[in-house]
């Protein structure tokens, strides 16, 4: 029965994991921040129509759809590449010039709508002010003709689209200037951490203390920033090759060795692997400190040198019962790199593959030398304080 009371609440708790994989992330938008742009919005909205009774024509449209979407950009992600101003007035009007065309000239609905949105993406991506409300200003005198609530005087429609936008614009730029002014004298100083590496937490403190939606997720942001972290690694150290910094008096062994003589070897120089070689020098193996425990008997209330010593010792009979060669403990599946190529490979093996050390070879496919983990950041932190 407690079997089952714990499988049950393990099955229930996987369910509750996918489930809340599928919720939304946390736009990262302080309550008080929230709270002053939805009134921000109020207020830009409510600008629009009151000023456009005094200032409009009784039959011109006097607010336009997609200023409700454009608010949102403008407001809660200002440093996104949609809100910029160029972006915000040249996708609007050179939008709404491509719907009054095509409401104008083109008779099937469905395809003045289609060419209307699709031209307009693509004339705001050649003039690169692209504004996704744009698309729905270019739909709007295209269903207005459509509905015939727009007459033959259709250019007439570009008066309230910049008229919606020079107020849009007045409001936006005095709440942003609001903004600058807020968070300059609600900054928070913060001390720099000694880390490793970018960790997803440093990210979502950092947005948490920007108090600014950015336009992607989190995992989205944390993977380009660590991106960029690589490109910088490349641009600093992409001319270092392994062969500037590997260790090149090694010590190995051959495949017929004895696994006494590769333990004494491991032993008196105090590493913890060697490269196995050939006649010809070519690495066709790596002998560690795991590949001699692994053959050990760990029985309970066994002492663990002297089964350390039977194993390493080589057998006097003619027939033995355990491996007496290097050849037959050895890891055969070994990753070289050649002299030639950048340091830039050693980090991602390394850090995320758990790499120790890799065997370097020249061109013609023979040992050289061993690069270790010492070695890498020895290499990264010289070229770092010369910077």
């Amino acid at each position: 029965m407690l079997t089952r009371f714990y499988l049950n609440n393990l099955v229930r708790y996987r369910i509750v994991q996918k489930l809340a994989k599928l919720l939304p992330t946390s736009p990262h938008l302080s309550i008080q921040y929230q709270l002053v742009s939805v009134i921000d919005s109020f207020l830009c909205i409510i600008a629009i129509v009151i000023s456009a009774n005094y200032f409009m024509d009784a039959h011109s449209p006097i607010l336009l759809a997609p200023m409700g979407a454009s608010v949102v950009i403008l407001l809660f992600a200002p440093h996104s590449p949609f809100a910029g101003y160029w972006s915000f007035l040249g996708g609007h009007i050179t939008s709404a010039c491509i719907g009054i065309a095509c409401a104008m000239y083109i008779t099937p609905f469905s395809f003045a709508s289609a060419l209307a949105v699709s031209g307009s993406i693509s004339v705001m991506l050649l003039l690169r002010c692209l504004h996704p409300p744009g698309a729905a200003t270019a739909l709007v005198p295209v269903i207005s003709h459509q509905s015939s609530l727009m007459n033959a005087d259709s250019p007439l429609f570009l008066f309230p689209v910049l008229y919606n936008l020079l107020v849009m614009l007045l409001m936006v730029s005095l709440i942003n200037r609001y903004f600058l002014i807020y968070k300059a004298n609600h900054a928070v100083t913060t001390t720099p951490t000694q880390a490793s590496s970018l960790s997803q937490q440093d990210v979502q403190r950092a947005l948490l203390e920007e108090n600014e939606l950015i336009d992607v997720n989190l995992d989205k942001l944390h993977e380009l920033l660590l991106n960029a972290e690589k490109q910088k690694v490349k641009r600093l150290h992409s001319n270092i090759t392994c062969g500037d910094i590997m260790k090149k008096n090694i010590t190995t062994v051959e495949y017929s060795d004895e696994v006494e003589m590769a333990w004494q070897k491991i032993h008196h120089q105090k590493i913890n692997a060697m490269p196995v070689v050939d006649k010809k020098n070519h690495v066709i193996g790596m002998v560690t400190w795991a590949n001699f425990l692994q053959f050990i008997d760990m029985s309970p209330y066994s002492h663990f040198q002297d089964r350390l010593m039977t194993f390493i010792r080589r057998t006097p009979d003619t027939t033995s019962q355990k491996p007496e060669f290097v050849g037959h403990i050895m890891t055969k599946n070994v990753l070289v790199l050649s002299e030639k190529a950048s340091i830039i490979h050693l980090i991602d093996l390394f850090s995320t593959q758990n790499y120790k050390q890799i065997p370097i070879i020249n061109d013609e496919k023979k040992l050289v030398g061993m690069v270790y983990q010492s070695d890498l950041i020895n290499a990264l932190n010289d070229v770092g304080n010369t910077h």
